[in-house]
């Protein structure tokens, strides 16, 4: 690596060449170097790149999370060597999980001699959180896309709550950087849908068109006509002929900064692996390194020195200080300066900005929360859930959400006067309608995410599994954001078994870093809230009930603050000390309670313990797991409707599952129940069976 000393007589559009070059560059030594990666996309795509950084973006390297600044996505997150070569020459600086300056450099040019490396700075695709500069993980294509379009929502929401005349304070743009995959991803086709519907024209999609994808031409599988496409979804089109040409591309973008009531949609003309003799235009250049021979000759073709790696030319760091550095500073202490006046005038606003930006809640954000009474006959899980969204958007300003299409189902809509429809017109309304959307859903919570507003989204249970890749990236990204979840199980039962979940619980249970809640009751669905609230830096499921679930009475049942621990003991044998323990959620905890009931009335000592989520509850104490699930007691019996997947960590070897073990049918809920054995004389049954097992009763003759 070397750096060579700065040529005073080079023109402005050669310092501009030469800080492309070093892009490219850079990304191919970085990509030749690791023996893995895509250098196709950042040779074709380093003047787009540097055009929109250095010439355009609102974005200050020296505070790369100030509030307004604009949000740049790389969707075609294989792409990743653009991002890091940018971060590393603009100088942007680090940021701690607590929101401080470090000092020191988001991206080393170290981080990327590492490039695809353990610990390096320079991943194979863009990961938030792990490196500053990086708006969202991308890499599935199509999910930057989507989540840019949560991030244009957000800013329009923001724009209308808290701006105010004279006081701009949210004006940023959104910039996505897609390819061919992203647009045939069916997750940007709905996500591009609903932006246009919303008219979102904060928001600009850079298609790079190449002509490219990793099997080879597109005229293999995408021969539709993109532009139409999205004019048909009400996009404003705009297209830059030729990739090489900044000038072009910066009078697109600033067509677009322009235009208003439509999102912007440019189509730029590229050569993937542009410069290569012998792979430009040819999927040979998408997935893998140049090799050495070919990595010379292309350097040749840019007039670099062709023995030389990693090399940043004299007056390249000086370049982007003079554009993106100084821009982006400037912009950064205006509103500064903007906003400090705008507290001193609203106090009030201020605060809740304050507060948005740390992910904290604000004071009295509890109250008025539920208590609901003892009763027989109970209240749906999602009806519960209804009661509670609508409290915690009224305390809250900026808890906002809706369903796929599904909010009179999901109980998602809020009702509260002036809560209103979030749409074009109406930008700041608080209820969200995604359409019959999950996959776009997900990723736009994730979006409004992490522009620090915070989103709750609802779909069917089963329909999980099209949310799923926005609720992977939550998880990684470690985004509060909150999934309603209804129709957890049996009971639309006519629908039949495409409608009921079997897998979809293991399946949520096992992703890392994500907290599956189930509760069994009315108030437990408050104390589920109340625990996700508090959440930070975690996105959370509830798997909430369609039929009524009788509401315990806690005046002889434990506290549904218990749910705080995962699992709690709900009923007690006398004394404390139990034979045989019965676990369940959900709408099965009433049935354990009942068969609890018939036991202890027989004389047996029988536990049951609520469990809505197993993630809280193996992060207890183990002297709490234990005196829940004491060691001693072997003879246990699990109740799930769901597969019976992974219980056998809490009732042992030895113990029984009553779940499912193949799909559902189609019938009225009390003739499942009975067909598949969730039933009070099934349980007390298998706790019988338990008993004798462990030698705890004799065998009746």
């Amino acid at each position: 690596m070397s750096k060579a000393p700065l040529n005073p007589s080079l023109t402005d559009d050669q310092l501009d060449q030469l800080c492309i070059n070093t892009i490219r560059t850079l990304s191919i030594d970085a990509i030749q170097q690791a023996k893995s990666g895509h250098p196709g996309t950042p040779m074709a795509l380093a003047p787009l790149v540097y055009t929109l950084w250095n010439r355009v973006l609102r974005f200050d390297p020296q505070d790369p999370i100030w509030p307004n600044r604009d949000r740049f996505v790389l969707s075609n997150g294989h792409a990743s060597m653009l991002l890091w070569s940018v971060l590393h020459l603009t100088k942007t600086q680090a940021v701690n999980a607590e929101y401080e300056i470090l000092g020191k450099p988001s991206v080393t040019l170290d981080d990327i001699r590492h490039f695809r490396q353990l610990d390096s700075k320079a991943p194979g695709h863009p990961e938030y959180h792990w490196v500053s500069g990086v708006e969202t993980t991308t890499g599935p294509l199509g999910q930057g896309v989507a989540t840019s379009v949560g991030m244009a929502i957000a800013e329009k929401w923001l724009a209308s709550h808290y701006n105010r005349p004279n006081f701009q304070i949210f004006d940023y743009n959104i910039y996505a950087i897609c390819g061919d995959g992203c647009l045939m991803e069916g997750v940007g086709s709905e996500a591009a849908s609903l932006a246009g519907h919303l008219r979102l024209d904060n928001l600009c999609w850079i298609y790079d068109n190449n002509h490219i994808s990793l099997e080879g031409s597109t005229r293999l599988t995408f021969t539709e006509d993109v532009a139409a496409r999205f004019l048909a979804y009400g996009w404003s089109i705009l297209r830059v002929g030729d990739a090489n040409d900044p000038d072009a591309i910066q009078r697109a973008l600033g067509t677009f900064m322009e235009r208003k009531g439509n999102p912007t949609f440019i189509v730029v003309d590229s050569h993937i692996g542009y410069g290569s003799p012998h792979k430009q235009d040819t999927a040979a250049a998408h997935g893998d390194p140049l090799g050495d021979e070919e990595v010379r000759l292309t350097k040749r073709n840019y007039g670099w020195p062709e023995n030389e790696t990693f090399l940043v030319p004299g007056g390249v760091y000086e370049r982007f200080a003079e554009g993106i550095g100084k821009r982006g500073s400037q912009a950064r202490r205006s509103w500064t300066a903007l906003f400090e006046a705008y507290r001193a005038k609203y106090p009030d606003l201020a605060k809740e900005i304050d507060l948005m930006q740390r992910r904290e809640l604000p004071a009295g954000w509890e109250r008025n929360l539920p208590v609901f009474p003892a009763d027989s006959k109970g209240i749906a899980g999602r009806d519960a859930s209804g009661k509670v969204l609508n409290v915690l958007a009224q305390n809250i300003p900026w808890f906002l959400g809706g369903s796929a299409d599904l909010a009179p189902s999901n109980r998602t809509t809020l009702t509260f006067e002036g809560a209103g429809d979030l749409q074009g017109d109406n930008p700041g309304g608080k209820n969200l309608h995604f359409g019959v959307r999950e996959h776009a859903m997900a990723a736009i919570m994730n979006g409004l995410s992490l522009s620090k507003l915070r989103p709750f989204g609802g779909t069917f249970l089963i329909f999980s599994d099209y949310a799923r890749p926005g609720i992977r990236l939550a998880a990684i990204m470690e985004l509060p954001v909150i999934f309603v979840f209804t129709h957890d199980a049996m009971g639309d039962g006519e629908d039949g078994p495409t409608h009921q979940p079997v897998e979809q619980l293991a399946s949520l249970r096992a992703m890392p870093g994500l907290t599956t809640l189930r509760p069994g009751d009315a108030n437990e669905v408050v104390e589920a809230y109340r625990y996700i609230m508090k959440l930070r830096h975690q996105p959370a499921v509830l798997a909430l009930s369609r039929q009524p679930l009788p509401t315990l009475d806690r005046s002889r049942y434990a506290p549904a603050a218990g749910v705080a621990q995962g699992a709690y003991v709900l009923a007690d044998a006398p004394g404390g000390v139990p034979q045989v323990i019965i676990i369940a959620s959900g709408s099965e905890v009433s049935l354990a309670v009942e068969a609890h009931e018939t036991l202890v009335a027989e004389g047996i000592r029988s536990r049951v313990v609520s469990m809505p989520s197993w993630e809280i509850f193996d992060h207890q104490t183990k002297e709490y797991r234990d005196s829940v699930l004491p060691s001693n007691v072997k003879a246990r019996v699990a109740v799930e409707q769901a597969s019976t997947l992974g219980w056998e960590r809490y009732v042992g070897t030895s113990g029984q599952v009553i779940g499912m073990h193949t799909f559902g049918a189609s019938a009225p809920l009390k003739e499942l129940q009975r067909k598949f054995g969730f039933e009070p004389g099934q349980v007390v049954a298998a706790a019988r069976e338990q008993l004798r097992k462990h030698g705890l009763v004799e065998l009746e003759q």
